[in-house]
């Protein structure tokens, strides 16, 4: 089993979703954070002033899946994602021990 967490831009979020559904993700955690990478954020023009936003909006997602579904999901996820420029995002894969789900006690692969 993965886990697979994946920082990507706030509007291409419901572009990776169709695909992630359609491949058979059953589920999947979104939250909105804000950081930056390389670039150390950006500068914007607001009413004539420049200013600095030094953390930069993002969409996190967390995905567990087996095995069997991980490339073909890290495939829809960054083809999805992609425009080609600086911001697009990163994909992280950790391995998972264990998963137990808590109303019925199951555990593993049956759990996801």
């Amino acid at each position: 089993m993965k886990l697979i967490t994946a920082i990507i831009r706030p509007h291409t979020l419901e572009e990776v979703r169709g695909p992630l559904q359609s491949i058979g993700v059953s589920g999947l955690t979104v939250t909105e954070v804000k950081g930056y990478g390389r670039q150390q954020g950006h500068t914007e023009l607001y009413r004539g002033a420049e200013y600095r936003v030094s953390f930069v909006p993002k969409i996190k997602l967390e995905i567990a899946l087996d095995d069997a579904l991980l490339d073909q999901v890290v495939e829809a996820i960054s083809g999805a994602a992609r425009t080609g420029a600086f911001g697009d995002g990163k994909l992280f894969i950790q391995d998972l021990d264990q998963v137990f789900r808590i109303r019925t006690g199951e555990s593993g692969a049956s759990a996801l």
